[in-house]
């Protein structure tokens, strides 16, 4: 599942390309998660603003269309889902059996890939208006927040009954941190992955804060992990799974005390760790 860093990726692969571009078309193929909210001919004519994410979502605003007013611009929140990916580039013809949604613009034509169909295109008047506040409502912290101090963070952790890990993957406490990314920080903090949230000193909540920052930081930096499908808006894969350190390492020596990595499952999800040097 594409994760904040490939979101990000995503975003950074896009902004130059399509900022101050004019929406000259918009076609939808096989329903993805949610539906559009609108006719896709009402897309037509706006012109897309700054590229901004929010968690998992990348929220491409639209300007009024011609001869409209202030009240008629609005944007588009996307959501790559469990496999899905942007490209975008010069207009092929036809769109791949994968392609589930298309805008096409002055300067080419953006995709929507999607396989399994989790993702989802949605219209909205605003951020802070339905449903892009509903769908975002629920998010936490951004990692890289200033407001997300360590004493903040720590508190957050102090109201969580249950598993670190699975406390990062909610999503609720700070975004971003997917199983992978999660596996990883844990592993540079030095904590158990099965560590109660609220047993989870103030100097060590600060060292995962520390270890989710750096981590989400170089994942972004390497253009973000491809384990199956992701790419960016220009087809380029990630790079970070080559130097996870625990994550899918199972039985392999861990890099600090060569003693074997572990893999449990966790919330229907794997977790690889080293019980030697991630002590609860």
């Amino acid at each position: 599942m594409p994760e904040l860093p490939e979101v990000e990726v995503t975003r950074r692969s896009l902004v130059a390309s399509l900022a101050g571009t004019r929406v000259t078309g918009a076609s939808l193929g096989k329903p993805l998660r949610w539906p559009l909210g609108c006719a896709p001919g009402d897309l037509i004519g706006r012109r897309i603003g700054d590229i901004a994410r929010r968690g998992k979502y990348l929220w491409l605003p639209l300007g009024p269309r011609t001869g409209r007013g202030a009240d008629d611009a609005g944007g588009l929140l996307i959501h790559l889902g469990m496999s899905g990916s942007l490209a975008f580039g010069p207009d092929d013809g036809r769109p791949g059996p994968w392609d589930h949604f298309e805008l096409e613009t002055e300067r080419g034509v953006l995709r929507l890939r999607d396989p399994r169909r989790f993702g989802a295109v949605v219209w909205s008047a605003g951020l802070d208006t339905p449903p892009a506040s509903t769908l975002l409502s629920g998010l936490g912290a951004e990692p890289f927040d200033e407001a997300l101090t360590p004493q903040a963070f720590h508190a957050a952790l102090r109201k969580r009954r249950t598993a670190v890990k699975n406390v990062l993957l909610a999503g609720d406490v700070v975004v971003g941190a997917g199983n992978i990314y999660a596996c990883e920080a844990l592993f540079h903090a030095a904590i158990n992955p099965r560590t109660r949230a609220d047993a989870i000193s103030r100097p060590r909540a600060a060292q995962l804060l520390a270890a989710v920052r750096g981590t989400l930081a170089r994942a972004m930096e390497v253009g973000g992990s491809t384990l199956r499908d992701f790419r960016d808006a220009h087809g380029m894969g990630g790079e970070f799974q080559a130097e996870a350190a625990v994550y899918a390492r199972e039985g392999q020596p861990c890099q600090r005390c060569g003693r074997p990595i572990r893999r449990i499952v966790q919330g229907q999800r794997a977790t690889y760790f080293c019980s030697h040097c991630q002590r609860r």
